[in-house]
């Protein structure tokens, strides 16, 4: 209760959390379009084969006098529907008996030959992408989700990394050079003259992206009182919910790629200079023996929250009492190994894997395919960002009432439900089909809203980066690997959302065996963890604390002082 004891005295959730917490969430804003960019900088237009160099689309309309559909039924066949051009293929030679009312040529024998002059793309809907400017189509068709793969492994090696950093320098000089990594990288990305240079500056990108979504979500949950958690963690996610929906407005507005990248990334100049103002998280300095520099911090606090009496109440003395158990087990250095050795840290971790992949793999299968509804991207971006605003609500409820382990597994368990009931309704029927997906989408929403906040409450501060980096990793796995899952409909059509549902409903079965931390302090130690919810009698878990502590003691003797990052 130590460092709790101390938030209160400080003003609870007073005018400095309100502040801070607004300005990282106004950050948050430009988390979704960096996840979700890759749908409309790589959209794919519709497109044909350009018609050969010496013939030219306008002159031979004048010169035979018919339209231009006409000339696509000469040089181009039709495609599998039989109602538009094929995308890949045209007629060796021209075909002008096929315009004859009673042509009875047969269209599969005629001669054909890939796209030796390019393509001609609708620029309708796209004027400029990725796909558009280094042909991304046809036999280069997996190049175009290579990036967004390209882009969650940087996502996924940032959460490794800048897990490991933030818990060695602190949380805020993590997120502050993260906020100047995405302004600079992603604004150098809009002037790529190479795919491979692109699929660079994406992948550093993807890095500072974990940097900060980590480091925010700490910042926020290390500095809000117990009972406060649930209710600004739920509303604070709504800024990545607006975010989509921002990203609709940016691209129907822009709709060229390099404009697009230049407008989600530069604002983060403006994130990185006012974050010079966060207060860095008081339990992590106390907890890394910087105790003068934690009580400023909360004096600090303390005066923007209105409580100047709380600066004499608070001495160094006081800081040092109340957190002496946190700061005896913080002597003790600790790894991503030491998620795995104690019987409650590694129930959590094993849990929180099955679930955070799940959540993620089942939220970007559904988010990063939107052309295949048959509607605008545009407004199937705007549809999907709106279903989180009660999806968000639905959890805040459900967390707030249920708990956490119950709304994890619920949220699970019925966007698998709804998963699985898209199977059977026609490919006819696509508002049935669309609205289904739209459910789907807000439940694994709601099921992320869950999982951020029941991981910062689930490991202790002296880990929690550490934690957050290890098990967010799984979700950057499920992300990359969600796309890939889409090619199997050519197997069968049902195969991916079995896929997706089948993962949810196992992740949904090891939500059941989290510990519950509805209106639970915060733990500071693995001590405080095992103590609550390992499950085990006292005199286990005191053996078993020895033996980390004796691990700790004995890894300290074989390295040398000033090591290096310990990380995976």
């Amino acid at each position: 209760m130590g460092f709790t004891n101390l938030l209160e005295e400080v003003g609870g959730f007073g005018r400095y959390q309100f502040i801070q917490v607004t300005l990282i969430s106004i950050a948050g804003v430009m988390m979704a379009s960096q996840n979700l960019l890759n749908n409309f900088s790589s959209g794919v237009p519709a497109h044909h084969c350009s018609l050969p160099a010496n013939q030219s689309l306008e002159h031979l309309s004048q010169v035979y006098e018919v339209d231009e559909k006409q000339m696509l039924t000469v040089f181009i066949p039709p495609d599998s529907s039989g109602k538009t051009p094929a995308r890949c293929s045209r007629y060796v030679t021209p075909h002008w008996e096929l315009l004859a009312a009673n042509s009875s040529a047969n269209i599969s024998q005629l001669q054909r030959e890939g796209c030796e002059d390019g393509w001609t793309f609708d620029r309708s809907e796209f004027h400029s992408t990725t796909v558009t400017e280094w042909g991304l189509i046809c036999s280069l068709r997996p190049l175009k989700q290579m990036i967004q793969t390209i882009y969650m492994g940087g996502v996924l090696t940032g959460a490794i990394i800048y897990g490991g950093l933030s818990d060695r320098f602190g949380r805020k000089p993590v997120l502050t050079w993260s906020y100047l990594q995405i302004a600079v990288i992603g604004c150098c990305s809009a002037l790529s003259p190479t795919y491979s240079a692109y699929c660079v500056f994406r992948f550093l990108t993807g890095l500072a992206v974990s940097g900060v979504i980590l480091n925010s979500s700490s910042l926020k949950v290390e500095w809000i009182p117990t009972k406060a958690r649930t209710l600004v963690g739920t509303l604070t996610s709504y800024f990545f919910t607006f975010g989509q929906m921002l990203l609709a407005g940016l691209a129907y507005w822009l709709r060229d790629w390099r404009k697009l990248q230049v407008a989600v990334c530069a604002p983060h100049f403006l994130f990185f200079t006012y974050s010079w103002w966060y207060s860095e998280s008081a339990r992590w300095l106390v907890l890394n023996r910087r105790s003068e520099d934690a009580l400023k911090t909360l004096h600090r606090v303390a005066r923007i929250n209105g409580k100047p009496e709380a600066t004499k109440k608070i001495t160094l003395e006081v800081l040092n009492s109340q957190m002496m158990k946190e700061i005896e087990s913080s002597r003790s250095s600790y790894t991503a190994f030491d998620l795995l050795k104690t019987s409650g840290i590694r129930r959590i971790s094993i849990c929180l894997v099955a679930v955070w992949f799940s959540t993620s793999f089942a939220y970007y299968g559904l988010a990063m395919d939107l052309q295949k509804f048959g509607v605008s991207i545009y407004f199937m971006q705007l549809i999907f960002g709106a279903v989180d605003i009660p999806a968000k609500l639905f959890a805040l409820g459900i967390l707030t009432f249920l708990g956490r382990r119950i709304s994890q597994a619920v949220c699970l368990f019925l966007s698998a439900l709804v998963i699985f009931a898209n199977i059977f309704v026609p490919t006819e029927m696509q508002i049935i089909r669309t609205t289904l997906a739209c459910l789907g989408k807000a439940f694994t929403s709601a099921s992320f809203t869950t999982v951020y906040l029941y991981t910062g409450e689930l490991y202790p501060t002296i880990i929690r980066q550490t934690g957050m980096g290890f098990v967010s990793t799984m979700a950057r796995v499920g992300s990359m690997a969600a796309p890939a899952v889409l090619i199997l409909d050519e197997i069968f059509p049902s195969l991916p959302s079995l896929v997706y549902g089948g993962s949810a409903v196992i992740a949904g079965c090891f939500a059941c065996f989290l510990p519950e931390t509805l209106n639970v302090p915060l733990p500071d130690t693995i001590e405080d963890v095992e103590e609550k919810w390992s499950g085990r009698s006292s005199t286990s878990r005191k053996k078993e604390a020895e033996a980390l502590k004796e691990g700790v003691a004995l890894k300290k003797m074989k390295e040398p002082e000033g090591v290096g990052l310990n990380t995976l």
